[in-house]
């Protein structure tokens, strides 16, 4: 095993790695992401071979972070202080072990006939977990808008947790031509469309879903060949974004299954 002992802030290669970590911007322009935990690097060793790097903290590593570096030991490897590490780390309770990965580029399918629109979800959690719904439910592709966060953010991975290595995600479209260029009916949620349940989605169809705190926008409501809502308490206004997703997503998936 090749590594290699930092403990200064200053030193290129954690600067680097701390751009990788906070920058969106960053990330695009290298064509790499960082990836936090035990599950998401042995999901993308499993879709697409070794991480470019390994990282880890000084100190103890959990028992899963230890046998995994034992696969990867031919993999370079970065030990930072604990505290520099946990600057990389998106979460409090990380299993000890980071890796720098090229970012995956999933081919997209000639005919989608399954899709998730989503315009400008600001929350990386969020996203993630709309990510993993998306790819349980069967969806083929996720558009998301040029306002939407980041899909390869480390927060973002953790939230989808693995759920991007398998999934073509498209981004920073425009929504509106998304919607008109497939070929299928387009749902779009709003407060005040027809019953999801009383709708035929055994056709090629796409869910458009919006902001956590606005919705869609009127021109994305407009473009929508439908407009649909989920029936609910009337004491409850609405579902959080992923949970409405996720309702959407598994009608669709469950009358296709009784077809």
């Amino acid at each position: 095993m090749s590594f290699k002992h930092i403990v200064s802030r200053d030193n290129p290669i954690f600067k680097y790695q701390k751009k990788l970590a906070d920058s969106a911007r960053e990330r695009r322009a290298e064509g790499k992401t960082l990836l936090d935990g035990v599950h998401l690097i042995e999901n993308y060793c499993a879709a697409f071979g070794d991480p470019e790097l390994i990282i880890i903290p000084e100190g103890k590593s959990s028992l899963e972070a230890t046998q995994l570096m034992q696969h990867l030991e031919h993999v370079s490897t970065i030990m930072f202080p604990t505290l520099m590490f946990a600057e990389l780390t998106p979460v409090s309770s990380s299993t000890g072990i980071l890796a720098i990965v090229k970012t995956p580029q999933i081919p997209l399918s000639n005919t989608v006939e399954f899709a998730l629109m989503l315009e400008d979800i600001q929350d990386p959690g969020n996203l993630g977990s709309m990510i993993r719904t998306a790819l349980g439910a069967g969806v083929q592709a996720i558009y998301l808008s040029k306002g939407c966060t980041d899909a390869w953010s480390p927060k973002a991975l953790r939230g989808g947790q693995g759920a991007q290595f398998y999934m073509p995600i498209i981004e920073g479209v425009d929504i509106v031509s998304a919607m008109q260029d497939f070929a299928g009916n387009t749902y779009a949620t709003t407060m005040a469309g027809e019953s999801l349940y009383a709708q035929d989605f055994t056709k090629p169809s796409a869910f458009v879903i919006g902001n956590e705190g606005a919705g869609l926008s009127n021109k994305a409501i407009e473009a929508a060949s439908h407009q649909i809502s989920i029936p609910m308490n009337k004491n409850l206004e609405s579902l959080n974004a992923a949970a409405a997703a996720a309702v959407c997503l598994f009608e669709r998936a469950r009358q296709v299954a009784d077809k």
